[in-house]
């Protein structure tokens, strides 16, 4: 390998930092025990069949230094190196595995280190990025083709979950993509607030105007004071999708035209439509003038302290969190949830299906690949899972019929999160609780919960291309900001709505949408 080709990663790491937006897993520490025997714990991103995962070479000889450099997650314990999780890894597959965890999403520090001469023997970065598409194009991680045989969970994986990461054929390391095929986003209401002015939660558009009307006008906490106000998000430009998806639009990332060609999504008569309704909203001031300033602990806090009775929120684990934080100043408040208003003709949609997330691979310098490819097969396995999540069977837990039963004194020995949750290694490279729908059986609201998986799934739409192509990546966070900057300029009045969209046509084509476009109709032609 040459030095050059690490250099070149080595000024990329430097010139731009990775983004990686995670804020709808949401994940940290639970707070219960239990869960049922049997369950394949990673659910639809593992797909391990039910196989047992077996080490395909012999345990044999002076145990194979194995370093894994990953970025973990906020939620996990620190991880001990030598804890009986680590010693159970190491026995079963002759190897010891050493685990160099930096700080959550920091992804730049994993840059810096794949330009280095000193390569880990497996990594973990962000999909779909320029960084990591580079140590692909540099030959810097090996092809994980050549080790499908007897390792079921990792083809299985890569060829029926995510058949379309390959490239030319070829696939360069497993990817993780979070909410790909589930979310957990739904506008939340104050059902107090509703129950006070003989409201429903609102269906259609036309329920969704007169509500957030009543929110504003009404008096809906009963204080006497108009100060309530419907709606608010988050910076820069908000989620409108439930706007644009009722008035018919398909995909949340692209779309396309009459003619079968791709064109921005911004360009289609669902999102003048939706942003014309949006706009009919912020005039009559029932949506947060100031929702661009938000952050995620800014718009929750306006909910929270009964400023807006309706905002979208991430659940799942996240029922109760809200709740009890709502009847902290308000006892007597409660959580109201639903699909997203439905358009005239029945459509409806909120969270788009994720192209982001994470990419495990195996780097050249490794010097014993099948270990490696062992070990990574094992972890997305149904057994290696529960080893993550669960422990080792008489020690961490015990079986009563059907149910697993916790022993968390032994657990908090280990690198074990409190409470039903999993050991560090569980978390982050390969799945999340949210993508398995694991929640411990005791989790307060459990029910609430999961239900809340199942209402915003139905409300994910599907992308036009599954994949970030490299134009996208290039160019996507310039054209984000134009879009975004668009829309707070419609609804402020700076620009009308036809204004608006042509203005961003011009620019978004001139600053790189017009090879965005180009790989993305390639991608589509490729399909047909």
């Amino acid at each position: 390998m040459k030095n050059n080709k690490r250099v070149r990663i080595l000024s990329l790491a430097l010139s731009a930092a990775v983004l990686l937006s995670v804020a709808a897993c949401g994940q940290t520490a639970g707070t219960t025990t239990g869960a049922p025997a049997g369950t394949t714990a990673a659910g639809s991103t593992t797909a391990a069949g039910g196989t047992t995962a077996e080490p395909t070479t012999e345990a044999q000889g002076e145990a194979v230094p194995i370093r894994w450099l990953t970025t973990g997650d906020g939620g996990a314990q620190p991880l001990n190196q030598d804890d009986r999780v680590m010693q159970e890894l190491n026995k079963m597959f002759n190897i010891k595995l050493k685990v160099d965890i930096v700080p959550e999403s920091n992804f730049e520090k994993v840059n810096i280190e794949m330009a280095s001469k000193n390569l880990p023997d497996i990594v973990t970065g962000a999909f779909g990025t320029t960084a990591t598409q580079e140590w692909i194009n540099d030959d810097l991680v090996i092809s994980l083709n050549d080790y499908f045989e007897g390792r079921d969970a990792l083809r299985t994986r890569l060829e029926e979950v995510y058949p379309w990461s390959a490239q030319d054929g070829k696939f360069w390391g497993v990817p993780f993509i979070t909410q790909f095929k589930t979310a957990n986003t739904l506008i939340v209401m104050r059902q107090d607030w509703l129950d006070n002015l003989g409201l429903e939660y609102p269906e259609t558009l036309e329920d969704f105007e007169n509500v957030m009307l009543a929110f504003t006008n009404d008096d809906p906490d009963g204080n006497g004071k108009n100060d309530t106000v419907g709606y608010t998000d988050t910076k820069p430009s908000g989620n409108f999708n439930w706007a644009y998806a009722a008035y018919g639009m398909k995909n949340f990332d692209y779309a396309l035209d009459d003619a079968g060609k791709v064109i921005p999504r911004f360009e289609t008569a669902a999102f003048k439509d939706g942003i014309t309704f949006v706009k009919k909203l912020w005039d009559a001031n029932t949506i947060d003038k100031e929702y661009m300033l938000n952050d995620t602990n800014m718009r929750e806090e306006k909910f929270y302290q009964g400023k807006v009775g309706a905002m979208p929120a991430p659940l799942f684990r996240h029922v109760s969190r809200i709740e009890n934080n709502l009847k902290k100043l308000f006892p007597e408040a409660s959580l109201a949830y639903g699909l997203p208003p439905k358009g005239a003709n029945g459509e409806f949609g909120l969270s788009p299906q994720g192209k982001s997330g994470m990419f495990t691979a195996i780097t050249v310098d490794c010097k014993a690949p099948d270990k490696a490819a062992d070990f990574i097969n094992y972890i997305l396995s149904e057994e290696g899972n529960n080893l993550l999540r669960w422990g080792i069977e008489g020690i961490h837990y015990t079986k009563d019929g059907d149910k697993v039963v916790l022993n968390e004194e032994e657990r908090a020995k280990d690198s074990f999160a409190a409470n039903g949750w999993a050991h560090s290694l569980a978390w982050g490279s390969f799945f999340w609780p949210l993508e398995s729908a694991y929640l411990p059986e005791t989790e307060p609201a459990r029910d609430r919960a999961l239900e809340t998986i199942e209402l915003a799934q139905q409300a994910q739409l599907p992308n036009l291309v599954e994949v970030k192509t490299e134009a996208e990546v290039e160019y996507g966070m310039a054209l984000d900001s134009l879009f975004d900057q668009t829309v707070i300029n419609i609804l402020q009045g700076n620009v009308s709505v036809d204004e608006g969209i042509a203005k961003l046509s011009q620019e978004w084509r001139a600053q790189g949408g017009t090879d965005v476009l180009a790989d993305l109709q390639a991608a589509v032609d490729a399909k047909k």
